[in-house]
């Protein structure tokens, strides 16, 4: 299998669990991953090498110093950025994706600030009953992802 022109990116991620079922997947599905540090966590976590298992050596993984780093790299490449937020009111599903999209994920803590969600040249959101918050943020990237690569497979 190629590698689709899909990229994940996480912004500042705090848990090493759902980076590495993050990176998992995406080594999986062929997806290159940036990761927009500072993490919560040390990248070499046991849980991130546990919930990653031997897929991490499969993943192509860009590591990016800051946003500034991640948003000058992603604007050379010539790349839209859509944003999973839960303040978004388009859902994924209704989104159209395009080939060489980034799909931007926040901190499951926090998500992502004012100055990153406005940097978005498009925001979707994953529809939930009323009351509850949010997804857990790899569950979040399966889903928006899969749509993304069902539609670009199309």
């Amino acid at each position: 299998m190629t590698a689709l022109p899909l990229r994940i990116a996480l912004y500042q991620p705090d848990i090493a669990g759902n980076t590495g079922t993050i990176l998992r997947l995406a080594a999986c599905l062929g997806l290159c991953v940036d990761l927009i540090e500072p993490a919560g966590f040390d990248l070499s976590d046991r849980n991130l090498k546990r919930a990653g298992m031997d897929y991490l050596a499969a993943v192509t993984l860009t590591r990016h110093v800051n946003w500034e780093r991640f948003e000058e790299a992603r604007i050379n490449a010539g790349r839209r950025l859509i944003l999973a937020s839960t303040k978004a009111a388009v859902p994924y599903t209704r989104f159209r994706y395009q080939p060489g999209d980034t799909l931007l994920f926040g901190r499951e803590s926090a998500g992502v600030p004012d100055h990153v969600h406005d940097r978005a040249e498009a925001r979707v959101v994953i529809p939930m009953v009323e009351g509850q918050r949010s997804l857990n943020v790899a569950m979040s990237v399966a889903m928006i992802t899969g749509e993304a690569i069902r539609q670009l497979s199309a």
